[in-house]
């Protein structure tokens, strides 16, 4: 199992229950753990799901001579902040330049002074200027990010914390080792961690949005990109967009001159924005719109200028047409096949296929050039089996165009013949190609040079020719490649090296070898750099008389210059401004006014490229404001940092206190901090830091406030985390998720696989705290991850399923070491999907005798993958590999190349030869015949001879094709000698052995003699008979055969199956046993001799007669119970009497869970087929066995048992509706007797109203009693004929069983509707008592349940 310890964005930071009035999301407090946003900078993954994005730099530890300091690493993305860079030094000075440079008063010059004494006065721990040093990673990290208001340090990451922060897994069985890994702590940061992050708030704090609502000067929102290339069948789109207030209004140049929209009916600029739209719907070239575009955005308090934005038109020229003359080559020569597409905008891609849309294979001796070309480093003979065409895909147009095709023509020393040459282990030499040292194709010569820009990627490529084809390998003069940058293509013949920077410059060298010599060329590498930022200039915010400075600084190679601009007119060309100072790259304010203000520019160049910044200067005098909503909720988790915000505005910048549940004390110190950009943070969030927080901003002009009432939430925790598994495929797999969690949240448990959403589909079965799998599959196998999450926080676990399936079939067959007899197999094995492979089968196919059909050849261990195979003369081979694990086979590989071997005579004959008569004077030889392996040649023939035994007469012979021959006119069952021998084109095989075979056999002659029948038992005969002579035979003897049937019962008018019936003895044998008889039966015998042809004649009939037996079980034992005193049985006669029926005897015993009552026994005539008895214990069941006899003994038995009462395990409560009155049974009463002193007193009651409830209703019935084919019989219910049914007129049944008589007419029925009860299948009662509807008023409020003891009982119960 492993556990990621991540939590969510709104877990650590807290979740704010209003939006901010602009839709930011400055009302949610965000205080990220540090351990969450290690995870995101180490993962990169994508946040394209967030709002809000915001890009983010990682800051490294790097040693200059004053000092260890920290500086940009690599940009990465981390939703809701912005990473910065923060400086330290281990001297303990805190200097973020960025924004030293920056500072836009005396006033945040003064604070930067007071962060520099605040670092004084707190070293920095030492382990930052000891870092741990490993290769993988050498640095130590800061993250600082930025809110809306200020900045916020994360943490440091050390080497060894970010190997505990590992995420991804290897594919295998390897990690299950390693165990479970338990949960990350969340460590607190060291004290310096805190000096950084306190300083790097402090540095910017500043960094106040002008509200909308309030005049400022336009700012650019949204642009076109700088090189703006339009697909010329859309209309043109150039953007432009910009904010202020007021609204500004825009105008364009092109070309540097004003760019009148209103003369050009196609162009039009979209409302309240500055994006023009030049529609061609009415005809119109956009290529007459090339050229260079700049918008401005313009209100009275200034001027905002946007890029310069080029816009061209995508272009998709057409290959000229040519002709191709084929190309003349020698084989072995190197070749390059040029394609010179087009030139196109964008460049197109460029790939090679044949004229049919075929791919051209690339390899090391063939491939593609980054120009486009096609290199051959040495042709061969079987690049002129297709052409070459190279094609060029355009990106806007979405077009391919395909130049005429080159076709090859070889010179070759040696024609292209069967596979021993392709396969030839030095095939160059095999084919007369002279071997040669190396040479370059691309670039020519030993030396060139390669200029770069700074962020793009560097591509070098050396592509050289030779034979054999050489290798490329690539090295830095006196460096490593850098291995965090450098990857190597097309097949090694080319390196790239990814943003690129000055460290990347210098000499690299290709070195290309073959076995003949090697061959070095060196590439100039020199990094030049279009100008980027060192300190863009940002927008000034003062109040009057203030002070601050705009600073303008960036980098470039060759150095870039600077160009200041006001208003989008040159600075020198403005009108002076005596609070104005322009310094080089930095102007500088002094005393502002509110007529200071407007929208500076600043441009830097170089012949690379340009950088163009707005910065506008806004003086304003405005009284405090709080910028999100009021009373706003935020709920956070327990034990986590986070941070109040309070956004806020004012000039002169206001001051912020905090405040909770209006006390009087600032919030500020211990577990508190309050940061200038007025967000509170609470360093380890409690359950008494639960409350209301007001936030007050003060400045001269006035004050605002605003309140935020914090609720602190228990976290989410996985408790239970799922494991790693190992599981066959087709298996089931179940992995936990059990969670803990804060009860006022909603929880929603989700399953990722391989970090994306786990689709469930119908194998899978998703429950709160699981996930099961059914039938896994190869698919299923990957890293599962278990995300239970609230809309505050969430947790992690993670665990591993590896699946183990059948391996993936070997690949790339080859044959080499071609000999007459034997070749060496050799393949690649393909995965085994985590169960090694033990074993491969290698088969092969011939395509002569069973084409398509794959044999087996040989098997060999799981670590082996290249055999010797041995071969047989003249097949032709092809071979294809199987592997097998644990699980099962692969698929067969692809088949190998066909092999033939030479002919050569068999050296063997056909085995299972056989010689056996179909008829009495032939005899038919047979044999198995030989296969393709064995055949060792053309035209396979077979000479089969024969001759009868012992006479020594000449061989007969023959030669056939097939497998079969027939010798006809033979005696009957005589031997022959058989020899078969194997010939082909070749020659004979060798002498083949005799084997015996017998001509056809003949009916027998004699029947058995002195046949004697002796009586064993009612069901067994033994029988004894003389042998036949073997002459009388006439073939081989199988058995003697007896044919019995039964005449006739010695019972009268019982009808008996007369059917013939027999028994065998096999061999030649003189006595045996007939068994299986039917008992006090009349019976008829005879006796045959059989041979291969069939039976002989029969034997005199011998009769007997069987003995009486005892019967077999009766028929149709059914078990009745009509009511709880009695029980009816019936059944019918035994099928097979076997004798003089004596009569039947029963066998019942009383029984009641565990408790078995005394075995009672009933004897009854043989004509008695029913019987009933009287319960004497109306809660038990009983269990009965019957038989039939004979004056033998009793027959086999049969065994029923009584129905169970309705609710057996309360018997007490049992009860049915045919019966009388049960409340006047004895057994009740005393039952009732030993109920509580309450239960007797309602018994007394009932019994005196016993003359209204006295009667259960019973349904009519059929008067048709139950036949034997009645459907009820089989499942044991049962149903009552009239006799039984019918309640005597006017009586009742008293408690000792006897009959009264009736006290009353009325009965249930006059309560019920209809009389709609039924039984169910025991019979006892399921219908429902209910009110009589015709009933008096005055007795409608009474029941059946009233009046009825038996339902008084229950109802009480």
């Amino acid at each position: 199992m492993r556990r990621l310890a991540a939590r969510g964005a709104a877990g650590d930071a807290g979740e704010a229950a209003a939006p901010a009035a602009d839709g930011s999301d400055s009302a949610q407090a965000r205080s990220p753990s540090p351990w969450r946003w290690q995870m995101n900078l180490l993962r990169r993954p994508n946040y394209s799901h967030h709002h809000h994005h915001a890009p983010g730099i990682w800051v490294r530890r790097t040693t200059s001579s004053s000092g260890a300091m920290w500086r940009l690493m690599r940009p990465c993305l981390l939703p809701y902040r912005l990473i910065d860079l923060c400086a330290i030094w281990d001297t303990g000075v805190f200097l973020p330049s960025a924004a030293w440079n920056r500072a836009s008063s005396g006033v945040e010059r003064r604070r930067l002074n007071a962060a520099k004494k605040v670092s004084r006065r707190m070293p920095l721990s030492p382990r930052i200027s000891h870092p741990p040093r490993k290769q993988s990673l050498k640095s130590s990290y800061i993250f600082c990010t930025r809110s809306q208001g200020g900045w916020e340090m994360l943490s440091s990451v050390r080497e060894v914390q970010l190997k505990r922060l590992e995420v991804t897994r290897p594919r295998g069985l390897g990690n299950r080792e390693r165990g479970r890994v338990p949960r990350m702590a969340r460590q607190p940061a060291p004290p310096w961690v805190h000096t950084a992050f306190l300083l790097c708030l402090l540095s910017l704090g500043g960094a106040i949005e002008i509200p909308m609502d309030l005049t400022q000067p336009p700012t650019i929102t949204k642009q076109s990109v700088k090189d703006h290339i339009v697909d010329p069948r859309d209309n043109i789109l150039i953007e432009c967009e910009a904010k202020g207030n007021p609204a500004p209004s825009f105008h364009w140049t092109r070309n540097s001159r004003f760019f009148n929209i209103a003369k050009d009916p196609r162009v039009s600029m979209r409302r309240r924005s500055g994006t023009l739209v030049i529609d061609f719907r009415s005809g119109g070239r956009p290529e007459e719109y090339e050229g260079e575009y700049q918008c401005f955005a313009r209100n009275k308090f200034g001027t905002a200028l946007s890029n310069r934005i080029r816009l061209q038109v995508s272009k998709s020229p057409l290959w000229p047409k040519e002709n191709l003359d084929p190309v003349v080559v020698q084989e072995g020569a190197p070749l390059t096949l040029q394609c010179n597409p087009p030139p196109g905008l964008p460049s197109p891609v460029i790939f090679w296929m044949s004229s049919s849309m075929e791919p051209i294979a690339q390899d090391k001796r063939v491939s593609q050039g980054h120009n486009g070309d096609l290199y051959f480093s040495n042709v061969m003979l079987q690049d002129m089996q297709t052409d070459y065409s190279c094609n060029a895909r355009f990106h806007f147009t979405h077009t391919i165009q395909q130049k005429n095709p080159f076709t090859l023509k070889v010179l070759t020393n040696h024609p292209y013949n069967d596979s021993s040459l392709r396969n030839h282990p030095d095939m160059y030499s095999a084919r007369g190609v002279a071997e040669r040292t190396p040479s370059f194709m691309y670039p020519q010569g030993t030396a060139s040079s390669q200029m770069v820009l700074r962020g793009m990627d560097l591509l070098l490529e050396c592509i050289a020719s030779g034979v054999p084809t050489p290798d490329i390998a690539w090295y830095k003069k006196g460096g490593d490649l850098p291995s965090d940058k450098a990857k190597f293509e097309n097949f090694n013949k080319a390196l790239r090296i990814t943003n690129v920077s000055e460290e990347d410059s210098g000499e690299y060298f290709c070195l290309a070898s073959n076995k003949m010599g090697s061959i070095r060329h060196t590439i100039s590498v020199r990094v030049k750099a279009a100008p980027y930022w060192l300190d863009e200039p940002k927008n000034l915010i003062l109040a009057p008389g203030e002070d601050g400075r705009l600073v303008c600084r960036a980098n470039g190679n060759p150095k870039p210059t600077v160009q200041w601009m006001v208003n989008g007119e040159p600075l020198q060309s403005a009108p002076p401004n005596p609070n104005r100072e322009v310094a080089g790259d930095t102007i500088i304010f002094r005393d502002t006014q509110i007529s200071s203000r407007a929208v500076y520019q600043c441009n830097t160049s170089n012949e690379h490229g340009y950088l163009l910044a707005n910065a506008f200067v806004s003086v304003l005098d405005v009284p405090p404001r709080m910028l999100s909503p009021r009373n706003q909720l935020i709920r956070v988790i327990l034990y986590n940092r986070t941070r109040l915000d309070c956004p806020f505005f004012g000039s002169p910048i206001p001051t912020l206190r905090w405040f909770k549940n209006g006390q009087g004390s600032n919030l500020d110190g211990g577990n508190y901090h309050v940061y200038e950009n007025g967000s509170l943070e609470i360093k380890m969030i409690r359950k008494e830091d639960q409350g209301i927080y007001t936030c007050v901003a003060t400045n001269i002009l006035g004050k605002a406030e605003n309140q935020v009432r914090l609720e602190v939430k228990d976290p989410t925790r996985i408790y239970r985390m799922p494991e790693d598994q190992v599981a066959k495929r087709g298996t089931t797999v179940h992995l936990e998720c059990r969670v803990k969690h804060d009860p006022s949240l909603k929880l929603t448990v989700s399953w990722l696989k391989d970090d994306e959403p786990l689709y469930i589909g119908n194998r899978m079965k998703k429950e709160d705290d699981s996930l099961t799998i059914f039938g896994v599959a190869e698919r299923d196998q990957g890293s599962y991850t278990c995300v239970a999450s609230t809309e505050l926080d969430q947790d992690l676990a993670k665990a591993y399923l590896t699946v183990l399936g059948r391996p993936d079939r070997p690949r790339d067959l080859e044959l080499t070491d071609l000999a007459e007899r034997s070749v060496r197999l050799t393949w690649i094995p393909g995965d085994d999907n985590n169960s090694p492979i033990t074993d491969y089968v290698v088969q092969f196919e011939e395509d002569q005798f069973q084409p398509g059909v794959w044999h087996d050849h040989s098997k060999y261990p799981g670590s082996v993958n290249s055999a010797v195979l041995r071969l047989s003369p003249y097949v032709n081979y092809q071979f294809r590999v199987i592997a097998i694990n644990e699980v099962g086979s692969s698929h067969p590989s692809l088949p190998s190349e066909r092999y033939r071997t030479s002919g050569a005579p068999p050296e063997s004959n056909p085995g299972d030869v056989k010689g056996e008569g179909t008829r009495k004077n032939n005899m038919e030889i047979t044999w198995t015949p030989m296969n393709a392996t064995s055949a060792f040649g053309p035209n396979l023939r077979y000479i089969v001879k024969w001759r009868r035994r012992e006479t020594r007469e000449a061989w007969n012979n023959v030669t056939v094709w097939g497998s079969r021959y027939v010798v006809g006119q033979t005696p009957v069952y005589v031997p022959y000698e058989i020899r078969v021998q194997a010939e082909n084109d070749f020659g004979k095989g060798p002498e083949p052995e005799s084997v015996i075979g017998y001509s056809g056999e003949d009916y027998p002659r004699a029947a058995p003699t002195e046949v004697k029948v002796r009586v064993m038992n009612s069901t067994a005969i033994s029988l004894q008979w003389n042998r036949v002579y073997s002459d009388t035979v006439q073939g081989q003897l199988r058995e003697y055969r007896a044919y019995y049937w039964r005449e006739s019962s010695l019972l009268k008018n019982l009808w008996v199956s007369q059917k013939r019936q027999q028994a065998s003895f096999p061999g030649d044998r003189l006595r045996g046993v007939v068994s299986r008889l039917f008992p006090y039966s009349n019976y008829k015998l005879e006796m045959v001799v059989v041979n291969g042809r069939g039976d002989g004649p029969r034997s005199e009939t011998k009769e007997f007669t069987t003995p009486e037996g005892v019967p077999s079980a009766p028929r149709r034992f059914r078990v009745r119970q009509p009511n709880l005193e009695t029980i009816n049985l019936e059944w019918d006669h035994p099928e097979h009497p076997n004798g003089i029926m004596l009569g039947y005897t029963l066998k019942y015993v009383a029984f009641n869970g565990t408790k078995v009552g005394k075995q009672i026994v009933e004897n009854f005539s043989p004509n008695q087929t029913k019987f009933t008895v009287q319960r004497t214990d109306p809660v038990s069941r009983y269990r009965f066995t019957l038989s039939a006899r004979t004056q033998v003994g009793s027959g086999e038995a049969v065994t029923e048992e009584s129905p169970a009462p309705p609710n057996e395990a309360t018997p007490t409560a049992a009860y049915t509706n045919n019966q009388a009155d049960i409340a006047t049974q004895g057994w009740f009463i005393g039952l009732m007797c030993a109920i509580a002193l309450l239960v007797l007193i309602l018994l007394i009651v009932c019994f005196i109203k016993r003359s209204r409830g006295g009667k259960y209703p019973v349904r009519e019935k059929k008067d048709v009693p139950l036949g034997p084919e009645d459907p009820k019989e089989e499942d044991g219910s049962f149903d009552y004929s009239d006799e039984d049914n019918k309640p005597l007129q006017g009586s009742q049944t008293s408690l000792d069983g006897t009959i009264k008589q009736q006290e009353s007419d009325d009965s249930l029925v006059d309560y019920g509707e209809g009389g709609e009860g039924q039984f169910n299948e025991d019979g006892s009662f399921i219908g429902q008592y209910t009110v009589k509807k015709d009933k008096d008023e005055t007795e409608g409020n009474e029941s059946s349940e009233a009046t009825s003891p038996v339902n008084a009982i229950y109802s009480l119960a």
